[in-house]
């Protein structure tokens, strides 16, 4: 516990000293990142924003978008249910044709009618070769998309693909709106056109995306009839906004959360999620590349002492993408705490203590550079203490701090406290994280991982219709993973939301990683009601 108590204090101390400029932001009608004072508005502190507003780029790609709906929708659950399609999708005996009926009383809100050529228009623009979708590859199954009139669209498939119906939670474009233009550059990217209950107004980059409650949405007219997302990269920054009142709410981590538990006036909401903090250990390093250092690392990892001491019990250990709490974990893959067992793999390699108590073979020192991004506490202090645990088995890490545009050249060489996971079908992680055709494919493959008995795993996975073939194929990559990890997985994290307690309706659903501007307890804010 002390030592996440010390982290703390360095922290605030950082976080001090942003503490002056982001207070003195305008305030006003403008959404100036003040609290509403009424229910009418809401606004929120979150710690990124995203790069486009386009769902053909990839922007809400698993709903809960409030600019965009989806043929389907997640409820409360993450069961599906029907958004802009009528009913769930009817699917063919070969699992190879979904065909979906659509509404017919929908429009965007530029007053152009919804009608199963924006589907084709969406689906076929992400698809296309030259667009820029970091995402293209969850669509892989897809074959086809098709307009059958103006009202029923169907999708075909090259194999089955047992969770195809999640992916059209995917927001639908306007093709009026966006075609005749550059899809990667365009303005529709920062001045999109949805059916959402929620129509963007102003997007100050770096500062704020303001939204207004569209009147004429055909789920009804939102009661909360402003949302403004306050971008507060800074943890103890955005919790001083928050409870200066310059926030109606905000997301934090449990530490900073749990000083709001005695505010009058507002609440906590903690909310299960699938998203995990790992490091990447890079095939290309010389040290990180070492299957024993990676094996040595996952045993020294005190995963339990991270959950109690940095996350507060909010959360638990990850001995991979897939939680212990999900169906598709595999049971015996949990790796203990045992620094002894790594030291013995570390001298059965040849990596032998030097004179400084760091191991080096063959003239390389077992030393290696940890990059977090500047401003997230959680990840600094996964970051500390996976270095301390490291350094109690001889390893070296430096662990460094600076913005996203700092770390991602340095990813094929450092290692980062990297951060993912989607509480949906095990495809959605395991794929893109661990297929060694996606290695080094922006935020996919970051490690470089590279097993061929995993590759043969995850196709079979994506491709098998029957649900035991599938749950076999994924208990696969997980021993496979186990027993040579290209990343050393450390917790999965609770998110916890603190907000005034001035609505009804608020819940929360099993998150992704991605949380903030469509998960949170507002993933539903257009159904919310103000407490009279």
């Amino acid at each position: 516990m002390a030592r996440g108590i010390t982290r703390r204090a360095v922290t605030v101390t950082a976080g001090a000293a942003l503490l002056a400029a982001a207070c003195s932001a305008p305030s006003g009608e403008d959404g100036g990142g003040q609290g509403g004072g009424g229910g009418e508005e809401l606004v929120v502190g979150i710690a990124t924003e995203p790069d486009t507003l386009s769902p053909l780029l990839g922007y809400g790609k698993d709903g809960n978008s409030k600019i965009f709906d989806g043929l389907l929708r997640h409820d409360e659950n993450l069961e599906l249910q029907p958004a802009l399609a009528t009913e769930l999708p009817e699917i063919s005996d070969d699992g190879l044709t979904y065909t979906y009926t659509l509404r017919e009383d929908v429009t965007f809100s530029d007053g152009q009618p919804f009608t199963a050529r924006d589907v084709e228009f969406t689906y076929e623009t992400i698809l296309d070769e030259d667009t820029n979708n970091p995402y293209k590859d969850e669509l892989h199954a897809l074959e086809s998309v098709e307009a059958r009139g103006d009202y029923t669209v169907e999708f075909t498939l090259r194999y089955p693909y047992a969770p195809f119906a999640e992916r059209t939670v995917l927001p639908i474009a306007s093709a009026e709106a966006a075609g005749g233009q550059d899809v990667n550059t365009g303005p529709y990217n920062t001045s999109p056109v949805g059916t959402g209950p929620y129509v963007l107004t102003d997007w100050s980059r770096g500062e704020r995306l303001t939204f207004e409650a569209n009147p004429d949405y055909w789920g009804g007219a939102p009661e909360v009839t402003r949302l403004t997302m306050v971008i507060v990269p800074d943890d103890d920054v955005r919790a001083t906004r928050l409870r200066s009142g310059d926030l109606d709410a905000a997301v934090l981590p449990p530490e900073l959360a749990e000083d709001f538990a005695d505010e009058e006036g507002m609440v906590t909401h903690q909310a299960d999620s699938a998203d995990y903090r790992a490091v990447t250990l890079p095939t290309g390093n010389p040290v990180t590349g070492d299957r024993a250092i990676r094996r040595a690392l996952d045993l020294a990892a005190n995963r339990d002492l991270m959950v109690d001491s940095i996350l507060n019990g909010a959360g638990a250990p990850a001995y991979g993408p897939v939680p212990t709490s999900s169906p598709w974990f595999a049971e015996g893959t949990e790796r203990p705490y045992d620094p002894e067992e790594a030291r013995r793999i570390l001298d059965d390699a040849g990596w032998r203590p030097g004179d400084d108590g760091i191991r080096v073979r063959d003239g390389q020192r077992a030393a290696f550079t940890l990059w977090y991004p500047a401003g997230d506490t959680l990840r600094q202090e996964h970051a500390l203490a996976y270095a301390q645990d490291a350094r109690e088995i001889g390893i070296a890490i430096t662990v460094e701090s600076g913005s996203w545009e700092v770390i991602e050249p340095l990813m094929g060489e450092d290692a980062v406290l990297a951060g993912g996971g989607s509480p949906g079908d095990p495809d959605f992680d395991l794929y893109g994280l661990l297929h060694s055709s996606l290695a080094g494919d922006g935020w996919n493959n970051m490690a470089h991982y590279d097993n061929p008995a995993v590759d043969r795993a995850l196709e079979d996975g994506r491709r098998a219709a029957d649900q035991e073939e599938r749950r076999a194929a994924y208990e696969t990559v997980q021993r496979e993973l186990a027993d040579n990890p290209g990343y050393t997985f450390l917790t999965h994290i609770d998110h916890v939301y603190v907000m005034a307690d001035r609505w009804e309706g608020v819940t929360t659903q099993p998150e992704p990683h991605d949380h903030g501007l469509g998960h949170g307890p507002w993933w539903n804010v257009e159904e919310w009601r103000i407490r009279r």
